[in-house]
């Protein structure tokens, strides 16, 4: 009933699709604008460095320090975009010669004024003096902000978390995904009770004499905006090392004090799903800079190099199964899904959010492959079918340039079984593992767009994927194949769909295995009249009897 259903859908949405496809009713302003694009103000100047130093007052929920912003001259310009979201405030910009420059605010945004206009190729910096009380999130990840918390001690447990509000909602910088620093630091003050966690590693910690200690971390690669964060608790660590592809890899566990002896048990599947992703997607990216796990008061996150973990230290999603079929039992889904964003999202990661498709497709993905790689393939395709509940198919994937505006939240199951589908139609399982480690070594620290995963992808499996992706990234219906059986021929074509659509399918016929070369226009091939049909169910389609014109 549920397929019927879902055929029903497909057909009724044929008639509306022309309204509707490409087309986005969302009422973008200015801010979304200067938010989402890159205006003239970024284009200019290359960010190639940050130093954030900050204090963080958990009693006040305040949070003022300074952001040092290098950056290299493509062009001169005298007027730079530094994001800073209200109620946080910009107070003061100095150059590098500690000389203020004017600055005015424009919502959102503030515009920083150069003494003269600078020689392109020349590398210079800026720093930027902010305070204030930052928003606080509600429901954290889904809204932005800080989490001010307290652990069951009473001890402040603080997190940052803003991938869609972005991270101008807690500290100044380019924030936009399509420019990453080189490297970054991170001074973090937090009271002397409390332990600071950043990205990378831990280079240094100094007790102050106001009653705060000071935590100094580093990351060596480049890192996305949204992926810097700061988490203060009554933390203990424990360390271990995994033996990776590139040699011991660094993991270091931070969680509260309270459940170490708990933690040590239950992130075993960190080292789980690192060797799983190595085997599919290569090398953990970030070796240079560690593996970690932080605890933090909301569900998680995909913190680069500082995974964040708030899953109760239960198996599959809060103790839920999202594939239903068992599978997703059998391991920490937020250690899991999470980590699997190292390599979709911090190794390679959207250039604008309305990709974002790119990040959480292939990392649930990720899931079904964890599950293939410890259970077997068929478990493995199991438990991605088994996400296809979860698909409302109401919008399509990608959503609007240029306007900070992702597409639909079929972005992860959805994006999943386009995955797994693809994978069928390739064929080759080989080849299939050759194609995701050569999409990390490619794009491996770069920012994409969609074109660019597509055009890898079509390039390394040898085929003309462009109607493929059109209809799964770009439409919001599934293709269904219409078929009928009539005097020995079995007659099939896809409806439901982008006219330059084609993907040959499996099917069998009266259970012999067969691939159809479908497309829109009508095609057969020999069949007995009262022959059998069946298409695999590894294929994200609908199944439809022709019923005539």
């Amino acid at each position: 009933m549920k397929k019927l259903l879902f055929s029903l859908i497909g057909l009724l949405s044929f008639s509306m699709v022309e309204a509707q496809i490409f087309h986005d009713n969302h009422n973008f302003t200015k801010q979304d604008t200067l938010r989402g694009s890159v205006t003239p103000e970024r284009a200019w100047w290359d960010l190639t460095y940050y130093h954030l130093d900050i204090a963080v007052d958990p009693d006040k929920k305040w949070i003022e320090g300074k952001n040092t912003i290098r950056y290299k001259v493509l062009e001169s310009n005298k007027k730079m975009q530094i994001d800073l979201q209200p109620p946080m405030k910009i107070t003061k910009v100095k150059n590098k010669k500690g000389k203020e420059l004017d600055f005015e605010r424009d919502g959102n945004v503030y515009y920083v004024e150069m003494k003269k206009k600078p020689k392109p190729g020349t590398v210079s910096e800026i720093v930027v003096e902010y305070e204030g009380y930052p928003t606080e999130a509600v429901r954290a990840p889904w809204d932005g902000g800080l989490s001010w918390t307290k652990d069951d001690n009473g001890n402040h447990f603080v997190a940052t978390s803003c991938q869609g509000e972005g991270a101008s909602m807690w500290w100044p910088c380019k924030d936009h995904m399509y420019d990453e620093p080189d490297s970054m630091k991170m001074t973090l003050t937090c009271p002397d009770n409390l332990t600071a966690v950043g990205n990378g590693r831990l280079i240094g910690e100094k007790k102050n004499n106001d009653g705060t200690k000071s935590f100094v971390w580093y990351v060596s690669n480049p890192i996305n905006n949204y992926g810097v964060n700061v988490n203060i608790g009554d933390y203990v660590n424990f360390s271990e090392k995994f033996p990776g592809e590139k040699g011991d890899l660094d993991c270091d566990y931070y969680v509260l004090s309270y459940n170490l002896d708990t933690a040590k048990v239950h992130f075993k599947d960190a080292g789980r799903c690192l060797e799983a992703f190595e085997h599919w997607f290569g090398p953990y990216p970030f070796y240079e800079d560690s593996y970690k796990l932080v605890e933090v008061p909301y569900l998680g996150m995909e913190h680069q190099s500082s995974v964040t973990y708030g899953n109760e230290y239960k198996k599959g999603y809060l103790g839920n199964d999202l594939s239903r079929t068992g599978w997703g039992l059998d391991w920490d889904y937020i250690i899991i899904h999470e980590t699997g964003h190292e390599w979709f999202a911090n190794n390679i990661t959207y250039k604008d959010i309305a990709d974002m498709w790119v990040h959480e497709g292939f990392t649930c993905y990720s899931e079904a492959i964890f599950v293939e790689y410890f259970y077997g393939k068929d478990a493995g395709a199991e438990y991605v079918r088994g996400l296809r509940g979860n698909i409302s198919n109401r919008e399509q994937l990608i959503g609007p340039y240029g306007v900070n505006k992702s597409g639909s939240g079929d972005m992860y199951s959805k994006g999943a079984n386009i995955l797994h589908t693809l994978r069928q139609v390739i064929n080759d399982d080989d080849k299939w593992r050759e194609i995701l480690r050569g999409l990390n070594s490619e794009f491996y620290h770069k920012t994409v767009t969609t074109k660019d995963i597509e055009d890898f992808m079509a390039k390394k499996a040898g085929l003309d994927l462009d109607g493929f992706f059109n209809q799964y990234l770009r439409d919001f219906r599934i293709p269904a194949l219409e078929y009928v059986i009539r005097k020995g021929r079995l007659a099939f074509r896809w409806s439901n769909c982008i006219e330059e659509f084609k993907m040959p399918v499996k099917v069998y016929v009266n259970g012999e295995e067969k691939w159809l070369d479908a497309s829109t226009r009508w095609n057969a091939i020999e069949a007995p009249e009262d022959a059998t049909f069946k298409i695999d169910k590894d294929f994200y389609i609908l199944s439809l009897p022709f019923m005539g014109e």
